[in-house]
């Protein structure tokens, strides 16, 4: 059977390198990637406004066999439908029948992807993105002490008593969630040897390598 065709719309080490990731665990290097410039504002063009009016990364065009075309504009959107899209990989618990696993694995992925991904966000936009005039360091400093109090925690009784976020075994949530922990240790957060440890095992994945060895 004739398999999808993928291109991912992509900036090294931003949000779309977690769909780069999982696309390379799923189907290999078997999907187009085009460079999208955000500091110099292709993400702007009216031709990329057009089908992105959010103006950012990862846009992920999937293209069927029978010629029919879908756009998602999610990151977490598109790791969770591409786990769940090749069930053989064995990256997400199944939909049915019904599991604890799986409530699980979606509560940590949404939560990965959402919560956790709106703080580092904060942080980077008042501490480096924003004109100085603009940036507010309450704002920034709030979010810390979240990570560092709220989320750090959560994530630290997990990895306590498995190797990934939801389990001894590798699942789509740790491309969210792996991204995300190493985001923060770019702040000065999740600095624990857990975490360390932690992505010590993610990054010596083949398809961790190939998603982000255009990032410096």
């Amino acid at each position: 059977m004739e398999q999808p065709r993928f291109k991912l719309f992509h900036f090294p080490g931003s949000r779309s390198a977690r769909v780069k990731w999982i696309l390379h665990e799923v189907v290999g290097d078997d999907f187009e990637v085009v460079p999208v410039k955000l500091f110099e504002g292709e993400q702007y063009a009216a031709e990329y406004l057009s089908q992105n009016p959010n103006h950012n990364v990862p846009m992920l065009e999937i293209s069927m066999p029978d010629g029919s075309t879908k756009l998602m504009l999610e990151s977490g959107a598109m790791v969770t439908f591409l786990a769940d899209a090749f069930p053989e990989k064995g990256l997400a618990p199944a939909p049915h029948p019904f599991s604890l696993e799986r409530a699980d694995y979606l509560q940590m992925m949404f939560f990965g992807a959402s919560w956790v991904d709106m703080m580092l966000w904060q942080i980077r936009m008042q501490e480096t993105l924003l004109k100085k005039d603009d940036r507010d360091e309450r704002t920034a400093e709030r979010y810390r002490k979240k990570l560092r109090d709220e989320v750090e925690p959560q994530l630290r009784a997990r990895l306590e008593q498995h190797d990934y976020i939801c389990g001894n075994a590798f699942m789509a949530v740790d491309c969210v969630m792996g991204h995300n922990v190493s985001w923060a240790r770019a702040y000065g957060l999740c600095q624990d040897e857990i975490f360390r440890a932690y992505l010590s095992r993610v990054s010596k994945r083949p398809a961790f390598v190939k998603a982000f060895a255009d990032t410096r």
